[in-house]
Order: structure tokens, then C-alpha cells, then sequence
């Protein structure tokens, strides 16, 4: 059974880190070789929605190349 790391993002942007953590722990995970998924659901959205957070959003396209699956 191969496994699987999966977040669930549900807050806003600019009002807490949770992107940013999920991004970097979402990089380490595929490193290692583990499959990663992001849920953005309610709020969560906006964290990933061109134009809102740039830098994050192109780390997102970059995990997003490399294997990330993302769930809205």
C-alpha cells in the first residue's frame, strides 16, 4: 500500500502560515518520494488562487510539476 500525506487547507491567506507550512512540509514529503495531496476547501481556496499569494502560488505550480495532487 503506498502512502499518501494529504492536507487539508480551510483558512484565509495573509491570516495564518498554514500555506506556507504545507508547502514546505508538501516539498520535503515528495522528496522522500510519498505521494502529497492538498484539499482546499471554504477559505483555503483564496490561499491558492492566482494573483493572491505569488510567491506561494508559483511554489505551488512548482510542487504541482514534481507530483502534488491539489483537490478543490
Amino acid at each position: 500500500m503506498e502512502r499518501e500525506i494529504v492536507f487539508f487547507l480551510s483558512t484565509t491567506p495573509y491570516s495564518f502560515e498554514n500555506i506556507h507550512s504545507i508547502l514546505k512540509i508538501g516539498d520535503a514529503a515528495l522528496r522522500r518520494g510519498l505521494k502529497v495531496r492538498i484539499i482546499a476547501s471554504g477559505d483555503g481556496v483564496f490561499s491558492i488562487v492566482k494573483g493572491q499569494l505569488p510567491k506561494s502560488l508559483s511554489a505551488l505550480e512548482d510542487l504541482v510539476g514534481r507530483g502534488l495532487k491539489v483537490d478543490i
